[in-house]
């Protein structure tokens, strides 16, 4: 499902969009505000691969943002199980010439309100380091709310931080 926003469009994934995902990805800067899962350095296999996985899924739970044409970076959901399969993780990522521009807090907004409805969730949170101070931004100018600080919850390149827990609950009549 396409979805055009102001700044740029949300789409799914798709096998022309590895060069240039790739290119975005394969960015220290990326890397250091994500999970370890995503590798660095980022190849174009690494890309082609993620589009496969995310293309395998129906629904798909990734998109590409995409500006000028160009998938610049990507938003997605993992799923919950069990007793939370009415929640989900959000993550996402933006290449570097992107970021500032509010393009972020505009891609979280219509992609959550549009994974409620396509995935029937309750609840999306995510999980950004304490230290990513735009990740809270844009997560707070977005909707979300800040549920607690996660101390000392966990450790990249070494260190161990803090984590922001953020979520936004879907708002039913029932509520």
């Amino acid at each position: 499902m396409r979805r055009v926003l102001d700044r740029c469009e949300l789409r799914p994934l798709l096998p022309e969009d590895a060069p240039s995902l790739a290119q975005m990805a394969n960015d220290i800067t990326v890397w250091r505000n994500l999970r370890d899962t995503f590798p660095h350095p980022y190849t174009l296999e690494h890309s082609v691969r993620f589009i496969e996985h995310s293309s395998s899924q129906s629904p798909p739970c990734h998109r590409a943002i995409v500006i000028d044409g160009q998938a610049v970076g990507t938003i997605g959901l993992k799923l919950g199980t069990d007793v939370e399969r009415i929640s989900a993780e959000l993550g996402y990522w933006l290449g570097a010439p992107y970021r500032g521009r509010g393009v972020m807090t505009e891609v979280i907004h219509a992609f959550t309100t549009q994974a409620f409805e396509i995935f029937g969730l309750s609840r999306i949170f995510a999980l950004p380091f304490a230290h990513n101070v735009a990740s809270c931004r844009a997560l707070e100018k977005a909707g979300y709310v800040l549920e607690g600080v996660l101390r000392r919850s966990c450790i990249k390149e070494g260190t161990i931080v803090d984590q922001r827990q953020y979520a936004r609950v879907r708002e039913t009549p029932d509520s």
